[in-house]
Protein backbone atom coordinates (compact mmCIF):
# COMPACT_ATOMS: atom_id res chain seq x y z
CA UNK A 1 0.00 0.00 0.00
CA UNK A 2 1.11 3.58 -0.61
CA UNK A 3 2.06 6.11 1.56
CA UNK A 4 0.12 9.42 1.39
CA UNK A 5 2.22 12.38 1.45
CA UNK A 6 1.79 15.78 0.96
CA UNK A 7 4.70 18.12 1.03
CA UNK A 8 4.92 21.79 2.26
CA UNK A 9 8.55 22.61 0.73
CA UNK A 10 11.13 22.04 -2.26
CA UNK A 11 13.51 24.13 -4.32
CA UNK A 12 13.35 21.92 -7.33
CA UNK A 13 12.66 24.36 -9.56
CA UNK A 14 15.57 26.35 -8.35
CA UNK A 15 18.06 23.55 -8.86
CA UNK A 16 16.29 22.80 -12.38
CA UNK A 17 16.44 26.20 -13.53
CA UNK A 18 20.14 26.77 -12.33
CA UNK A 19 21.21 22.81 -13.99
CA UNK A 20 18.73 23.05 -16.95
CA UNK A 21 20.08 20.07 -18.57
CA UNK A 22 18.33 17.83 -15.77
CA UNK A 23 14.28 16.94 -15.95
CA UNK A 24 12.09 16.66 -13.44
CA UNK A 25 11.45 12.95 -13.95
CA UNK A 26 14.97 12.09 -13.22
CA UNK A 27 17.24 15.22 -11.71
CA UNK A 28 20.01 13.85 -9.32
CA UNK A 29 18.65 16.19 -6.87
CA UNK A 30 16.37 15.38 -3.48
CA UNK A 31 13.19 15.10 -5.59
CA UNK A 32 12.06 13.85 -9.01
CA UNK A 33 9.04 11.94 -10.18
CA UNK A 34 10.72 8.40 -10.32
CA UNK A 35 11.15 8.05 -7.28
CA UNK A 36 8.11 9.00 -5.56
CA UNK A 37 6.04 6.18 -6.58
CA UNK A 38 5.62 5.02 -2.92
CA UNK A 39 3.69 7.68 -2.32
CA UNK A 40 -0.12 8.41 -3.33
CA UNK A 41 -1.73 10.19 -3.26
CA UNK A 42 1.03 12.86 -3.31
CA UNK A 43 1.09 16.52 -3.15
CA UNK A 44 3.96 18.72 -3.46
CA UNK A 45 4.62 22.75 -2.99
CA UNK A 46 7.15 24.01 -5.55
CA UNK A 47 8.61 27.15 -4.69
CA UNK A 48 10.18 29.56 -7.04
CA UNK A 49 12.83 31.30 -5.32
CA UNK A 50 15.94 33.04 -6.09
CA UNK A 51 18.13 35.27 -3.71
CA UNK A 52 17.19 38.86 -5.03
CA UNK A 53 20.63 39.96 -3.69
CA UNK A 54 22.05 37.94 -7.05
CA UNK A 55 22.58 39.85 -10.06
CA UNK A 56 19.97 39.10 -12.98
CA UNK A 57 17.47 37.70 -10.53
CA UNK A 58 14.45 38.83 -11.79
CA UNK A 59 15.34 37.72 -14.74
CA UNK A 60 15.89 33.97 -13.22
CA UNK A 61 12.61 34.61 -11.78
CA UNK A 62 11.00 34.31 -15.10
CA UNK A 63 13.21 31.33 -15.88
CA UNK A 64 12.07 29.38 -12.81
CA UNK A 65 7.81 30.14 -13.78
CA UNK A 66 8.59 29.27 -17.37
CA UNK A 67 10.29 26.04 -15.78
CA UNK A 68 8.08 25.43 -14.32
CA UNK A 69 5.30 25.36 -17.07
CA UNK A 70 7.92 23.49 -19.32
CA UNK A 71 7.84 20.32 -16.36
CA UNK A 72 4.00 20.25 -16.31
CA UNK A 73 3.83 20.20 -19.94
CA UNK A 74 6.73 17.35 -19.82
CA UNK A 75 5.43 15.07 -17.43
CA UNK A 76 1.50 15.56 -18.16
CA UNK A 77 0.99 11.88 -17.53
CA UNK A 78 2.67 12.00 -14.02
CA UNK A 79 2.08 15.37 -12.38
CA UNK A 80 -0.56 18.16 -13.02
CA UNK A 81 -0.32 21.92 -11.78
CA UNK A 82 -3.11 22.33 -9.01
CA UNK A 83 -5.09 25.52 -7.84
CA UNK A 84 -7.70 24.26 -5.60
CA UNK A 85 -7.91 21.24 -3.51
CA UNK A 86 -10.57 19.78 -5.80
CA UNK A 87 -8.15 20.22 -8.55
CA UNK A 88 -6.03 17.83 -6.72
CA UNK A 89 -8.25 15.87 -5.56
CA UNK A 90 -9.09 14.60 -9.18
CA UNK A 91 -5.11 14.81 -9.96
CA UNK A 92 -5.31 11.88 -7.39
CA UNK A 93 -7.82 10.09 -9.04
CA UNK A 94 -5.97 9.93 -12.04
CA UNK A 95 -3.08 8.59 -10.25
CA UNK A 96 -0.75 11.62 -10.78
CA UNK A 97 0.86 13.94 -8.27
CA UNK A 98 -0.45 17.30 -7.46
CA UNK A 99 1.80 20.43 -8.29
CA UNK A 100 1.23 23.95 -6.00
CA UNK A 101 2.98 26.58 -7.02
CA UNK A 102 4.68 29.15 -4.20
CA UNK A 103 6.79 32.42 -4.25
CA UNK A 104 9.49 32.44 -1.72
CA UNK A 105 9.95 36.05 -0.78
CA UNK A 106 7.42 38.74 -2.24
CA UNK A 107 10.38 40.29 -3.72
CA UNK A 108 10.12 37.74 -6.13
CA UNK A 109 7.19 39.47 -7.35
CA UNK A 110 7.34 42.66 -6.99
CA UNK A 111 6.40 43.37 -2.97
CA UNK A 112 2.88 44.85 -4.60
CA UNK A 113 -0.46 44.36 -4.76
CA UNK A 114 -0.35 44.14 -8.33
CA UNK A 115 2.29 41.49 -8.44
CA UNK A 116 0.48 39.24 -6.01
CA UNK A 117 -2.09 39.49 -8.28
CA UNK A 118 -0.20 38.64 -11.40
CA UNK A 119 1.12 35.53 -9.17
CA UNK A 120 -2.04 34.47 -8.10
CA UNK A 121 -3.31 34.70 -11.46
CA UNK A 122 -0.76 32.49 -13.28
CA UNK A 123 -1.84 29.41 -10.33
CA UNK A 124 0.40 30.94 -7.42
CA UNK A 125 -1.27 29.70 -4.43
CA UNK A 126 1.50 30.38 -1.39
CA UNK A 127 3.92 32.81 -0.67
CA UNK A 128 6.34 34.11 1.81
CA UNK A 129 6.10 37.52 2.74
CA UNK A 130 10.07 36.96 2.58
CA UNK A 131 12.62 34.85 2.61
CA UNK A 132 16.24 35.57 4.30
CA UNK A 133 16.43 39.23 3.14
CA UNK A 134 13.99 42.24 4.25
CA UNK A 135 11.66 43.67 2.31
CA UNK A 136 9.17 46.43 1.75
CA UNK A 137 6.88 43.94 3.52
CA UNK A 138 8.77 43.09 6.49
CA UNK A 139 11.74 42.20 8.02
CA UNK A 140 12.94 38.64 8.17
CA UNK A 141 13.83 36.28 11.05
CA UNK A 142 18.24 37.23 10.21
CA UNK A 143 17.45 41.01 8.48
CA UNK A 144 15.86 43.38 10.26
CA UNK A 145 14.52 40.66 12.31
CA UNK A 146 12.74 43.33 14.87
CA UNK A 147 10.53 44.81 12.51
CA UNK A 148 7.47 43.53 11.58
CA UNK A 149 4.57 44.47 8.66
CA UNK A 150 4.47 47.60 7.01
CA UNK A 151 1.38 49.10 6.30
CA UNK A 152 2.01 47.90 2.69
CA UNK A 153 2.86 44.42 4.27
CA UNK A 154 -0.20 44.48 6.27
CA UNK A 155 -2.41 44.99 3.14
CA UNK A 156 -0.24 42.41 1.42
CA UNK A 157 -1.55 39.68 3.83
CA UNK A 158 -5.26 40.69 3.70
CA UNK A 159 -5.23 40.62 0.08
CA UNK A 160 -3.24 36.93 0.06
CA UNK A 161 -6.27 35.82 2.29
CA UNK A 162 -9.01 37.90 0.14
CA UNK A 163 -7.66 35.75 -2.77
CA UNK A 164 -7.36 32.32 -1.41
CA UNK A 165 -3.78 32.38 -1.12
CA UNK A 166 -1.92 30.83 1.86
CA UNK A 167 0.55 32.92 3.88
CA UNK A 168 3.78 31.14 4.51
CA UNK A 169 5.22 32.63 8.12
CA UNK A 170 8.82 30.38 7.56
CA UNK A 171 11.67 32.99 7.06
CA UNK A 172 9.54 35.75 8.53
CA UNK A 173 10.56 37.89 11.91
CA UNK A 174 8.93 36.91 15.19
CA UNK A 175 7.43 40.62 14.93
CA UNK A 176 6.15 39.87 11.69
CA UNK A 177 5.00 36.64 12.58
CA UNK A 178 2.74 37.57 15.18
CA UNK A 179 1.31 40.41 13.17
CA UNK A 180 0.51 37.96 10.59
CA UNK A 181 -1.41 35.99 13.30
CA UNK A 182 -3.35 39.02 14.02
CA UNK A 183 -4.34 39.53 11.04
CA UNK A 184 -5.17 36.07 9.73
CA UNK A 185 -8.45 35.13 9.47
CA UNK A 186 -7.71 31.72 7.59
CA UNK A 187 -5.48 29.54 8.19
CA UNK A 188 -1.25 30.12 8.08
CA UNK A 189 0.91 27.34 7.17
CA UNK A 190 5.05 27.70 8.42
CA UNK A 191 5.86 25.24 5.89
CA UNK A 192 9.43 24.57 6.70
CA UNK A 193 9.64 24.74 10.52
CA UNK A 194 11.06 22.96 13.18
CA UNK A 195 11.02 23.51 16.59
CA UNK A 196 12.84 26.28 18.65
CA UNK A 197 12.82 24.77 21.84
CA UNK A 198 14.33 21.76 20.49
CA UNK A 199 16.87 23.54 18.02
CA UNK A 200 17.46 27.03 18.93
CA UNK A 201 17.44 28.73 15.27
CA UNK A 202 15.82 31.84 14.71
CA UNK A 203 14.12 29.94 11.69
CA UNK A 204 12.26 27.61 13.77
CA UNK A 205 9.09 28.42 15.82
CA UNK A 206 8.88 29.14 19.56
CA UNK A 207 6.42 27.39 21.81
CA UNK A 208 4.01 30.06 21.64
CA UNK A 209 4.42 30.81 18.32
CA UNK A 210 3.16 27.02 17.92
CA UNK A 211 0.24 26.93 19.93
CA UNK A 212 -0.97 30.54 17.85
CA UNK A 213 -0.86 28.20 15.16
CA UNK A 214 -3.01 25.58 16.41
CA UNK A 215 -5.61 28.06 17.55
CA UNK A 216 -5.20 29.11 13.95
CA UNK A 217 -5.74 26.05 12.52
CA UNK A 218 -2.57 26.30 10.52
CA UNK A 219 -0.10 23.66 9.86
CA UNK A 220 3.98 23.83 10.38
CA UNK A 221 5.76 21.58 8.18
CA UNK A 222 8.86 19.72 9.36
CA UNK A 223 11.90 20.70 7.60
CA UNK A 224 14.41 18.43 6.77
CA UNK A 225 17.16 20.50 6.57
CA UNK A 226 20.33 19.53 9.65
CA UNK A 227 20.85 23.69 10.16
CA UNK A 228 17.82 23.47 12.04
CA UNK A 229 17.44 20.45 13.51
CA UNK A 230 20.74 19.97 15.40
CA UNK A 231 24.34 19.78 16.09
CA UNK A 232 26.65 17.52 15.52
CA UNK A 233 25.70 14.01 14.73
CA UNK A 234 22.21 14.35 13.19
CA UNK A 235 19.47 11.32 12.73
CA UNK A 236 16.37 10.72 11.89
CA UNK A 237 15.37 10.84 15.78
CA UNK A 238 16.70 14.40 16.06
CA UNK A 239 13.62 15.04 13.87
CA UNK A 240 11.16 12.68 15.52
CA UNK A 241 12.57 14.54 19.04
CA UNK A 242 10.81 17.85 17.13
CA UNK A 243 7.75 15.86 15.92
CA UNK A 244 7.24 14.59 19.76
CA UNK A 245 7.57 18.54 21.09
CA UNK A 246 4.96 19.64 18.52
CA UNK A 247 2.75 16.99 19.69
CA UNK A 248 3.59 17.01 22.96
CA UNK A 249 1.77 21.08 22.57
CA UNK A 250 -1.35 19.18 21.06
CA UNK A 251 -0.40 19.62 18.17
CA UNK A 252 -1.62 16.38 16.34
CA UNK A 253 -4.13 18.22 13.69
CA UNK A 254 -1.26 20.93 13.10
CA UNK A 255 2.18 19.06 12.07
CA UNK A 256 3.03 18.37 8.54
CA UNK A 257 6.48 17.60 6.41
CA UNK A 258 7.90 20.55 4.35
CA UNK A 259 11.54 18.83 3.76
CA UNK A 260 12.92 21.77 2.19
CA UNK A 261 14.04 19.41 -0.45
CA UNK A 262 16.86 20.66 -3.01
CA UNK A 263 17.25 23.66 -0.48
CA UNK A 264 18.87 21.33 1.68
CA UNK A 265 22.94 21.04 1.71
CA UNK A 266 22.69 18.24 4.22
CA UNK A 267 20.29 15.57 5.82
CA UNK A 268 19.69 13.72 8.45
CA UNK A 269 22.11 10.80 8.16
CA UNK A 270 20.51 7.97 5.90
CA UNK A 271 18.42 10.42 3.89
CA UNK A 272 18.59 11.12 0.47
CA UNK A 273 15.64 13.38 -0.78
CA UNK A 274 11.99 12.95 -0.43
CA UNK A 275 11.56 9.63 -0.86
CA UNK A 276 13.19 9.40 2.23
CA UNK A 277 10.63 10.47 3.84
CA UNK A 278 9.29 7.06 3.93
CA UNK A 279 11.89 5.70 6.31
CA UNK A 280 10.00 8.19 8.77
CA UNK A 281 6.15 6.72 8.11
CA UNK A 282 7.52 3.46 8.81
CA UNK A 283 9.49 4.30 11.81
CA UNK A 284 6.73 6.06 13.33
CA UNK A 285 4.61 3.02 12.85
CA UNK A 286 7.05 0.82 14.65
CA UNK A 287 6.99 3.22 17.46
CA UNK A 288 3.36 2.35 17.91
CA UNK A 289 2.37 5.81 16.90
CA UNK A 290 -1.49 5.17 15.32
CA UNK A 291 -1.92 5.13 11.76
CA UNK A 292 -4.47 7.57 11.63
CA UNK A 293 -2.11 10.23 13.52
CA UNK A 294 0.85 9.63 10.83
CA UNK A 295 -1.37 10.06 8.04
CA UNK A 296 -2.38 13.61 9.09
CA UNK A 297 1.26 14.20 9.65
CA UNK A 298 2.20 13.18 6.33
CA UNK A 299 -0.68 14.07 4.46
CA UNK A 300 -4.14 14.92 5.89
CA UNK A 301 -3.28 17.67 7.84
CA UNK A 302 -1.73 19.91 5.08
CA UNK A 303 -4.73 18.82 3.19
CA UNK A 304 -7.01 20.62 5.55
CA UNK A 305 -5.49 23.62 5.35
CA UNK A 306 -5.20 23.74 1.40
CA UNK A 307 -9.22 22.74 1.28
CA UNK A 308 -9.93 25.61 3.51
CA UNK A 309 -7.97 28.05 2.14
CA UNK A 310 -7.20 27.31 -2.00
CA UNK A 311 -11.00 27.42 -2.95
CA UNK A 312 -10.55 29.46 -6.17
Amino acid sequence: MKIPLFDGHCDTLFRLTYLPQQQLANSKGQWNLERVGCYGPMAQFFAVYWDSAAPFYQMMVKREFKTFEKEMKRNADAITHCRTAAEAERTFREGKVAAFLSVEGAELIGCSLEGLQKAYDRGVRAVNPTWNHANALSGSHMDEPNRGLSDLGKDYVQKMQQLGMLVDVSHLSDPGFWDVMELARKPIIATHSDSRAVFSHTRNLTDEQFTAIMKNQGVAGLNAYTRFLGEGSVTEETLIAHLEHFLSLGGEKNVALGGDWDGCESLPEGYTGVWSWASLYENLLRRNYSEKLVKDLFFHNMMRVVKKVCTG
